[in-house]
């Protein structure tokens, strides 16, 4: 073995090391170089990496119904799903006007304010507990005062993770406990949409007759009633395009990390 090939493979990885950081990647292990050289996969996040990470509501699926957001007309049914979508919600509207929070959760609060929903909505049910988002629930709950007598939960999240915590659904203000043959429906319409690029969450809520306790917040995800769900669109980054491109170009494979639903 040559004596300077030691030296000559240090030199060759810390000139590739510097070629790197040109294009704005940081090496901290020369070996990494020769590792990055023969990669023939990529897995990368979705959400802020791929995409712009700028949701906008699209669609809407409640009463055994799908509509583009533009085309709606409020009736009791999607106005107690808005209800739902901006109160189990931790966006904050600034004095200006402007939404400050997680993307998808200031764009289901545009679609409640679209929607001619009024903000004084958050005085008038104002929360009292909740159940914070968690990344293995895929869930987010809040509980809001009616009156002394009656309290709401509102729960939102992944459409599977939810649905397993349902005992009906509601259609054109009825309670309907046949949800294991609904869900055909509420599956086709999430395909739809999951097959135009959109993420959807759904919806569900029940009622209390007193403030839960501390032992109940942990069961209050339970025994809900499915309300419907929304699909919003996050638009791609106009470089990602290029990055797969030159990926595949190279002979390496991509493949995209998401918690969205999967078709």
């Amino acid at each position: 073995i040559p004596e300077g090939l030691a030296a000559v493979s240090t030199i060759v990885l810390a000139i590739g090391v510097q070629k790197m950081v040109k294009k704005n990647a940081i090496v901290k292990k020369l070996p990494a170089v020769e590792t990055l050289g023969s990669a023939t996969v990529i897995c990368s996040d979705k959400t802020g990496t791929l995409t712009q990470n700028k949701m906008t509501v699209k669609k809407a699926f409640w009463n055994n119904k799908l509509a583009d957001i533009e085309n709606i007309e409020m009736d009791n049914e999607l106005q107690h799903l808005t209800y739902n979508a901006i109160l189990c919600n931790d966006t904050k509207v600034l004095e200006n006007g402007e939404l400050a929070g997680d993307p998808t959760e200031t764009a289901l609060t545009e679609m409640a304010f679209g929607l001619k929903v009024d903000s004084n909505i958050y005085n008038e049910m104002p929360r009292v507990a909740e159940v914070p988002f968690d990344s293995e629930r895929k869930l987010m709950t809040t509980v809001h005062k009616i009156n002394d007598n009656l309290y709401r939960v509102y729960t939102k999240g992944g459409v599977d993770e939810l649905l397993k915590r349902c005992k009906g659904y509601s259609l054109n203000g009825s309670y309907k406990e046949d949800l294991e043959n609904y869900k055909q429906e509420i599956y086709k319409n999430n395909e739809e949409m999951a097959s135009n690029a959109l993420r959807v969450l759904a919806f569900g809520y029940k009622e209390l007759d007193h403030m839960p306790e501390k032992s109940e917040i942990e069961t209050l995800e339970g025994d809900l009633i499915f309300l419907g769900m929304v699909g919003m669109i996050d638009p791609p980054r106009e470089e990602a395009k290029t990055a797969v491109e030159k990926c595949k170009s190279a002979g390496i494979k991509t493949v995209m990390n998401t918690g969205d639903h999967k078709i």
